[in-house]
């Protein structure tokens, strides 16, 4: 396992319309998964402030609004811990790019009927809590490899 903290996650379900923004994974553990905005919260920022930040540095989109949180996970993957906030968040305007190429691309809207496969398990475990309404999940803690 690696170290013997749990980081905290953040992912950020980015609406616009009835469309959700999702990416393809490229680098470290899930790449060719398509994956919701995200990334580590830093020191010293809020939720809001990591959310807004991700989603500018892997899709360029800066209009948007944060809704609220609809998911807390428990997941171990990968052999890593984090404790995975979900945010729910609106977009105004503009349009996405591959803002870090080297990361992920392809960044594109997707109806809810109709999500790419296969999903990243943390942007999975988001996704589904968000659509259940059920914020909190700690059961069946996720080990396999994608």
């Amino acid at each position: 396992m690696e170290g013997d903290r749990p980081k905290v996650g953040i992912g950020i379900i980015v609406k616009r319309g009835n469309k959700i923004l999702l990416g393809e994974r490229l680098s470290n553990h899930g790449a060719g998964t398509f994956e919701i905005p995200g990334g580590h919260l830093e020191f010293g920022e809020t939720f809001e402030e990591a959310a807004k930040r991700e989603v500018l540095e892997e899709t360029g989109l800066q209009d948007i609004t944060l809704c609220g949180v609809v998911s807390i996970g428990n997941d171990i993957l990968y052999d890593k811990h984090y404790v995975s906030i979900g945010l729910l968040a609106e977009c105004h305007s503009g349009e996405s790019y591959d803002a870090e190429p080297e990361h992920s691309r392809n960044w594109r809207w997707y109806a809810l009927d109709k999500l790419p496969v296969p999903v990243f398990p943390h942007s999975q475990r988001v996704i589904d809590n968000w659509l259940s309404g059920k914020i909190y999940t700690d059961s069946n803690l996720i080990t396999s490899h994608v």
